[in-house]
């Protein structure tokens, strides 16, 4: 498609829907506004009409004459006669309907309506039509403006002809169409005669690149033909093709060297990787500058400690060690991985992790809750392996916490870390620690509790206040699901710490007692029940409160 084509191919529409548009909006604007001036004139006369029958029927109230039909048929009369009075075109009709749909007056006689015309007023009258009505009267389409006058059961109706309703809006609107057609039709003249004025030096400019393009030759150049900006597109053309194959060197320069920076950063994604979220090192490519800059998030924090763990490195070489735990930390990563955890450092045998950043879901305590027990989980068939090599087995303790913390990459500019830092980072900690205390597989914070209770079942474990804490904590050990026996030794346990926070120990030792039935060897059961032999002999003091202090972490 040439370039003139294109300039009336563009400039020729912009020029007709602004005409149409403008044809449209007056021929719109002028039947709007002659339709509301018609209209209002019918309603006026419509209104005065009415008006005029209520002041002939309080008359004849006010001399008690409304039951005499001598004075009713003299306000009839009256009414047409006044009713011709409003007439103001030849085609204009006012008429009247009593009650059984007979016309009762007519302005254009009775002539004028016939069968077909009484038939439709009729059914105007029955559908109680009031205000601008359209209908049709002799065989023409008509408007007007109706209304009833209840005294003497009469449907009024001040009609005129549609064509002469809208005689002036046609009027209007065909003047705009031959407006509209003339101007046209000279916008395409002059866009003809002006394109092909504009483009012809245009033509001869891309004809001399299309020999450059074709025979590869660079010396050839362009004609400069006049001192416009058509003469310094062509000066400029000839300016680049002298510096073309300098350009055309840099860009295979370039190009080469932005493989070998993508490929570069594809070797920087594979390493960093291990170590760093994916998320992180994207952030990193868009915006190295926000780095350093940590925030505030509420997330779920895991930590994961092997059992005995030097005991374990007594019993196993270096190299088997290493393999061993190669092989654990593959598996429990996976898994927090797959729940959408992210790894934040390795302390030794121990794994720190959190759930929430940098990408934050709505349910990362939950998520965190299920990897450490299927981290437990794993760890049965990780176990198999070990006795099948003679190895010696791993038990893990897994404390996770919910809460507000600092996230975000922390260190300097030569060394850092995506780290998670906050006062419930230690507290985390500290419920990893007391999986030991109570040989609990997992245990959570009242936090987590709150979040997870309607997905998972929950054990109230103890009311205890760790090292450096002012303020007690509920810690919970939390399962997939329960069998009948623990679902029936849970109630008994709950119950049973119910009667102990209530100082009734002989019951509460009971219900432990229930539990340790329930779940032979169940150390919490066993621990409450010691508790209660122990306060039934020296009751505690009247403050007690059942929190249980932590003199180590």
């Amino acid at each position: 498609m040439s370039v003139r084509l294109k300039i009336i191919l563009t400039v020729l529409p912009l020029l007709i829907v602004t005409l149409v548009l403008s044809s449209i909006a007056s021929s719109l604007s002028a039947r709007n506004g002659i339709t509301r001036v018609a209209v209002e004139l019918l309603a006026f006369k419509a209104q005065d009409m009415e008006s005029y029958l209520d002041n002939q029927w309080n008359l004849l109230v006010e001399n008690n004459l409304e039951e005499q039909s001598v004075y009713i048929q003299a306000v009839q009369g009256a009414a047409l006669t006044y009713a011709q009075s409003l007439i103001s075109s030849d085609t204009e009709i006012i008429l009247a309907l009593d009650s059984g749909d007979r016309p009762v007056f007519t302005t254009g006689g009775a002539a004028v309506l016939g069968d077909e015309d009484r038939e439709e007023l009729a059914s105007l009258r029955s559908r109680a039509e009031q205000g601008w009505v359209e209908l049709s009267l002799g065989g023409a389409s008509r408007v007007g403006y109706g209304f009833s006058f209840e005294p003497f059961g009469w449907f009024c109706l001040v009609t005129e002809e549609r064509q002469t309703f809208f005689r002036e809006v046609t009027e209007i609107t065909t003047q705009n169409a031959i407006i509209l057609a003339a101007a046209s039709a000279v916008s395409v003249l002059l866009l003809l005669l002006f394109s092909g004025y504009l483009t012809s030096p245009i033509t001869r400019m891309v004809t001399a690149m299309q020999d450059i393009i074709q025979n590869h030759d660079l010396s050839e150049r362009v004609r400069v033909e006049y001192r416009d900006e058509l003469g310094t597109l062509a000066h400029t053309f000839n300016l680049t093709i002298d510096e073309l194959e300098k350009a055309y060197n840099q860009i295979k320069n370039f190009a080469f060297r932005a493989v070998l920076a993508k490929k570069h950063e594809q070797e920087i994604r594979s390493i960093f990787q291990k170590y760093v979220p994916k998320e992180v090192i994207d952030r990193f490519f868009k915006n190295p500058e926000s780095l350093l800059i940590g925030e505030d998030r509420v997330l779920a924090i895991l930590f994961s400690d092997i059992r005995g763990f030097t005991t374990i490195t007594e019993l196993m070489r270096a190299d088997q060690m290493v393999a061993s735990l190669n092989s654990y930390f593959s598996l429990m990563v996976d898994k927090i991985m797959e729940r959408d955890g992210i790894v934040d450092k390795y302390m030794g045998d121990a794994i720190m992790a959190f759930f929430g950043a940098p990408v934050q879901h709505t349910d990362d305590a939950l998520q965190a809750a299920l990897a450490g027990l299927e981290m437990q989980e794993l760890l049965v068939d990780f176990n198999a392996q070990q006795r099948e090599l003679d190895k010696p087995e791993f038990r893990i303790g897994i404390g996770i916490n919910y809460g507000m913390v600092t996230v975000g990459n922390i260190g300097s500019e030569k060394k850092m870390d995506y780290t998670v830092i906050g006062d419930m980072v230690n507290l985390a900690s500290r419920l990893e620690n007391l999986t030991k205390i109570y040989k609990q597989d997992v245990i959570i914070s009242e936090n987590v509790f709150r979040e997870i209770s309607k997905a998972l079942p929950c054990r109230l474990i103890d009311k205890v206040l760790v090292l450096g804490k002012t303020h007690a904590q509920r810690i919970f050990t939390v399962k997939k699901q329960l069998n009948e026996q623990e679902n029936r030794a849970w109630q008994y346990h709950h119950k049973g710490l119910k009667l102990y926070y209530q100082r009734d120990f002989t019951e509460a030792a009971k219900h432990f007692q229930q539990v340790s039935k329930l779940i032979p060897g169940d150390v919490v059961s066993a621990m409450y029940f010691d508790r209660c032999e122990s306060y039934l002999k020296s009751p505690p003091p009247a403050n007690w409160s059942g929190i249980h202090v932590l003199t180590e972490k």
